[in-house]
């Protein structure tokens, strides 16, 4: 039988992964997410906080992909649906639902709405692919894992430098 982890050890465990690889120490990780039906990876140095997506405050006369303002512990999140970002479907604000905060290394409140997480990864389980040309540098990077199912990888500096995601004024 599988050991039963409480969710606030498995939350203390991913806080104390993510410190260690923000300072640089232990193996290199990345984080595994689902935007719409895609698969994403993300460096766990620059992934931040994983929370449940809590309500989101609108903002009226921005692009459709801005979800909205999010109260984390007293401070306010820009929130992006990554999946309307990239031209894909609304992400649905269920039980799997998920904001990644990704912009707290960079200086940037900016966190991102993605339908769910998919778990620590091992990039020596992942082969390089030929980058995709026809989407920005911050998604063009691709990999393979053993099972040959394509995975795009987020670079979240790149990501937070992009005009577009920067502007989200209609």
């Amino acid at each position: 039988m599988a050991r039963k982890t409480s969710l606030r050890d498995f939350q203390e465990y991913l806080a104390a992964r993510l410190t260690t690889a923000a300072q640089g120490r232990g193996a290199s990780s990345w984080l595994g997410i689902e935007v719409g039906n895609e698969p994403w990876l993300v460096d766990l140095s620059d992934s931040g906080e994983i929370v449940q997506a809590p309500r989101l405050a609108p903002v009226p006369l921005t692009r459709p992909w801005f979800a909205g303002i999010a109260n984390i512990r007293g401070n306010l999140h820009a929130v992006t649906d990554f999946s309307v970002f990239r031209g894909g479907v609304a992400t649905p604000q269920n039980a799997n639902a998920r904001l990644l905060l990704v912009g707290a290394k960079y200086g940037a409140n900016a966190a991102l709405l993605v339908s769910r997480m998919l778990g620590l990864k091992n990039p020596e389980d992942f082969s390089p692919e030929v980058p995709d040309g026809s989407v920005p540098v911050w998604g063009a990077q691709r990999f393979a894992d053993t099972q040959g199912k394509i995975w795009r990888k987020l670079s979240v500096r790149e990501l937070l430098a992009d005009h577009d995601f920067m502007n989200i004024g209609v």
